[in-house]
């Protein structure tokens, strides 16, 4: 029994990192009811670590491996003992921690730092992802290509291949927003097309100027960076507008694991620090649908109230303001939140009346969010949605039923295999006399 070890065993059967043999019962945090797998080989001595660790960012439950290493030796070491015990070949590999959500986190850059140093502690699964990093002072910034209409099928089958390109028969400006289906609201599609390694210190249109010369952009003859829209991609769809096309990479504070998807534009674009862009689509009236998307420079310098937004809706699409009806299109949830400009509140204290800011709760209105647009003139229905949405949501309540019902199989499965519940004890009455303080 010399050469064993116990490794306690969670509800989904997985086994964790082995108990250290001078533990106690408290320490190694063992319950009443805690299952345990006496397992083959020595556990990892006060000064190890034991580490799970698994191949590439897509990580499927059960194809972790596990490797003891001492907590003073540096990453460099770490990743070589690595790449020797899953038998990867070459040099061209880095390590990256698992964040909370099991996705690949921040690369560990330090490759002299102890892995003690990086805090990483025992039970902790480090990720092997392909690819040198770039040295210090340097980012590797993974470029997409945005695209507003629906993908043709060749696109969707190509959409996480990391040779994908976009198509290049419709020449330079293809891609402008007025192409979105019209059936529904934006579809956008991210392309991959390569990445750039550049300095933190250059400005964001070195960027742009690096990122044209990918070969998958080499047929599109763009006047300059100032006619490319820059997104960061967060959960695989634009986030953040890179609008001043001068400052620095570093300023932004990019990070290490940001990736940047590129906008082709049919005219130059220079928005300032109060312009917000918008994605706007007219409802047409009894079918459900909406219109092509346009693009609306909304700007905030008065406030970022929906009373102003909806005067600026009005008179892009040349609208009476009284007569027209505006809502944010939430995709994740199938949802639209309509922002009447009506809604105003009278705070106690100063006396006057004060509008809700769009920036803060429910609305949370940012660059690329989807507004859509209501003629109140031909259209008097005060629904938003579309039939896609109807689908959407009954997909989610699908989802939510199916999950509750499985989490309603998993705790019958634990209460039958604990056994009969203990009896209760017998009820006593209680008295509680208050005495007077008069």
């Amino acid at each position: 029994m010399e050469n064993s070890c116990l490794r306690p065993i969670d509800r989904n059967g997985k086994l964790l990192c082995p108990v250290p043999d001078n533990y106690t019962l408290k320490e190694a945090e063992l319950k009443l009811g805690s299952s345990l797998g006496l397992c083959f080989g020595k556990a990892p001595t006060p000064s190890q670590l034991f580490l799970f660790f698994a191949v590439g960012s897509d990580i499927q439950p059960g194809t972790e491996m596990e490797i003891v290493v001492e907590e003073t030796a540096p990453v460099s070491d770490c990743l070589k003992l690595m790449l020797e015990k899953s038998g990867l070949p070459g040099e061209t590999w880095h390590l990256r921690k698992m964040d909370w959500c099991y996705e690949a986190g921040e690369p560990l850059c330090a490759e002299d730092a102890t892995l003690k140093e990086l805090m990483i502690c025992s039970g902790d699964t480090l990720l092997l992802v392909e690819g040198k990093l770039p040295p210090p002072g340097f980012l590797k910034v993974p470029i997409w290509w945005y695209q507003l209409w629906e993908p043709s099928e060749q696109w969707k089958s190509h959409q996480n291949d990391s040779s994908c390109a976009p198509s290049r028969g419709g020449g330079w400006g293809a891609a402008s927003t007025q192409g979105a289906p019209g059936n529904m609201p934006v579809e956008v599609s991210l392309l991959c097309v390569g990445d750039v390694e550049i300095s933190e210190d250059a400005t964001l249109a070195d960027l742009k100027s690096q990122a044209i010369a990918l070969p998958p952009l080499s047929d599109f003859a763009v006047p300059s960076p100032a006619f490319l829209r820059a997104w960061t991609v967060e959960s695989k769809r634009p986030g953040r507008l890179l609008r001043i096309n001068q400052q620095r990479l570093k300023d932004y504070k990019l990070g290490r694991r940001t990736e940047v998807c590129l906008e082709p534009l049919q005219k130059e674009e220079n928005l300032g620090p109060q312009d917000v862009l918008l994605r706007t689509q007219m409802r047409n009236p009894a079918e459900r649908t909406y219109a092509p998307a346009l693009d609306l420079v909304w700007d905030t310098a008065r406030g970022w109230t929906a009373r102003s937004l909806r005067q600026t809706v009005a008179s892009f699409y040349s609208l009476p303001v009284e007569k027209t009806e505006i809502a944010k299109y939430f995709p994740e949830k199938f949802e639209w939140l309509p922002l009447s400009g009506r809604n105003q509140q009278v705070t106690k204290r100063k006396k006057k009346k004060k509008q809700d800011s769009l920036q803060g709760p429910p609305y949370y209105l940012k660059d690329g969010d989807i507004i859509g647009v209501k003629n109140l003139l031909v259209d008097c229905d005060e629904d938003f949605s579309t039939i896609r949405d109807d689908a959407g949501k009954e997909k989610q309540k699908q989802l939510a039923l199916g999950k509750k019902r499985s989490q309603g199989a998993l705790r019958v499965h634990s209460s039958s295999a604990e056994g009969p519940a203990r009896p209760r004890g017998p009820e006593a009455s209680l008295s509680i006399h208050v005495g007077s303080f008069q």
